[in-house]
């Protein structure tokens, strides 16, 4: 994981207003994104840099996004920083 904006400033828990959409940005370069009651829908790497975040789906998906603050906006969807 390449994280410019700081250590591990972006790991964590990051949901949609809903909560049905979860990711879980974890320390070691790896995700877990949960849609409803599927807790592991994808899984796969993440990398930082600044504020744009890519994503690489273990099984070829690629998807990216950009953190303003503590919302992450990512494939149309609007996540926010869960503490």
């Amino acid at each position: 994981m390449t994280n410019t904006s700081g250590p591990g400033e972006y790991v964590g828990m990051w949901v949609t207003a809903d909560g049905l959409i979860r990711h879980n940005l974890l320390p070691n370069g790896r995700y877990e994104e949960a849609r409803g009651t599927r807790e592991h829908a994808y899984q796969g790497r993440y990398e930082i840099k600044a504020d744009h975040i890519d994503y690489w789906d273990d099984t070829g998906f690629t998807a990216d996004g950009k953190f303003v603050g503590d919302v992450l906006y990512h494939a149309g969807m609007i996540l926010h920083r869960r503490r």
